[in-house]
C-alpha cells in the first residue's frame, strides 16, 4: 500500500488576504468619512461661537433684535408656542429644499452639457465663455425683475436663478475636470478609431468625477441661495417669503431661527454629498480635488 499525501490548499490565503484588505479600506473609508463629518459638526460649533460673539461685539444691536443661539433654541423648544414655530419653519424649510433641489439640478445638468460640448469644441468655448461670464458679473437681485416678468413667478423662476446661481462654479470646475482627462488615453481612443464623443465617454468623463463631486459641493450652498432669493423676490413661498415676512413684521425670533434652520440644512446636505464623494472615489480609486 502506498500512502498518499494531500497537498494542503492554497485558496483561503487569497481569500484571506482579500478580506483583510478589504476590510482595511473600509476602515480607511469610514476614518475619512468620519474626518469629513467631524470637522462639518466643528465648523457648525464655530458659527455659533462666532454669531455669539458678534453680538458681543456690536451690543447696539440690542437684544430685542440680535437673538442669540440660546434665544433661537428657546423659541424652537421650549416656549409654549414651540411645536407652531418648528412647524411652521420646517414647512417652509421643505418648500425651500425643494425649490433649492429644482435650482440644483437644472444648474448642475445645465453646467455639464455646456462643459462637455466648451470641451469637446473649442471655438464654441470661445465664442460663448466671455459671455457667460459677463452675466454672471450682473448682481442676481437686479435680473430678478427681468426674470420674473419672463418666466412668471412659479417653478420656472426658481429654477432659472437657482440655476444661474450653480451654473457658472460649476460650469469652471467641470470643464477643467474634463480637460485634465489624460492624454494617452485619448491618444490610444482615437488612435483605435474613437470619435470625439468615445473619447468623452470613456476617458474625460471618468477623470473628471472628483471635479464634478467637486462643483456639487460648491453648488449646494449655492442653490439654497438661489431657491432663498427666488422665494424672497419671486414666489412669496419658503423660507425665504419667511426672512422677507419677518423684517418688517420685528419678527426677529423667526428671523433668526429660519437663518438657522437655512445654514444647518445646507450643512447637512453639504455632508451628504461629501459622504458620496468618499464612497465613489474610494470605489474608482481617486482622491478628491
Amino acid at each position: 500500500m502506498t500512502a498518499t499525501t494531500k497537498a494542503p490548499s492554497s485558496a483561503p490565503v487569497p481569500a484571506a488576504a482579500a478580506a483583510q484588505a478589504n476590510s482595511g479600506n473600509a476602515k480607511a473609508i469610514s476614518w475619512e468619512i468620519a474626518k469629513f463629518v467631524g470637522s462639518l459638526i466643528i465648523s457648525f460649533f464655530l458659527i455659533l461661537v462666532i454669531w455669539w460673539l458678534f453680538l458681543l461685539a456690536f451690543p447696539d444691536i440690542g437684544p430685542i433684535i440680535g437673538k442669540t443661539p440660546v434665544d433661537v433654541f428657546h423659541y424652537l423648544f421650549t416656549e409654549p408656542t414651540s411645536a407652531t414655530n418648528r412647524g411652521e419653519i420646517f414647512d417652509n424649510l421643505w418648500i425651500t429644499l425643494k425649490d433649492a433641489g429644482i435650482g440644483f439640478v437644472c444648474g448642475m445638468g445645465a453646467a455639464i452639457i455646456a462643459a462637455t460640448l466648451f470641451v469637446m469644441f473649442r471655438p464654441v468655448a470661445q465664442t460663448f465663455m466671455p459671455i457667460a461670464m459677463l452675466l454672471r458679473s450682473v448682481p442676481l437681485v437686479a435680473m430678478t425683475p427681468l426674470i420674473t416678468l419672463v418666466v412668471g413667478r412659479g417653478v420656472a423662476v426658481v429654477a432659472v436663478m437657482g440655476g444661474i446661481v450653480v451654473f457658472f462654479p460649476a460650469l469652471v470646475m467641470i470643464m477643467t475636470g474634463l480637460a485634465n482627462a489624460p492624454k494617452q488615453i485619448n491618444d490610444v481612443i482615437v488612435a483605435y478609431g474613437g470619435t470625439r464623443m468615445t473619447s468623452m465617454k470613456m476617458a474625460s468623463l471618468p477623470s473628471a468625477v472628483p471635479a464634478l463631486f467637486a462643483a456639487a459641493k460648491v453648488s449646494v450652498p449655492g442653490a439654497m441661495i438661489g431657491a432663498t432669493v427666488a422665494e424672497w423676490l419671486g414666489t412669496n413661498k419658503g423660507l425665504g417669503a419667511t426672512l422677507q415676512q419677518a423684517l418688517p413684521a420685528a419678527a426677529y425670533n423667526e428671523l433668526w431661527a429660519s437663518v438657522l434652520v437655512i445654514t444647518v440644512a445646507s450643512i447637512v446636505i453639504y455632508a451628504f454629498v461629501g459622504v458620496a464623494e468618499k464612497l465613489v472615489l474610494a470605489q474608482m480609486g481617486t482622491k478628491p480635488t
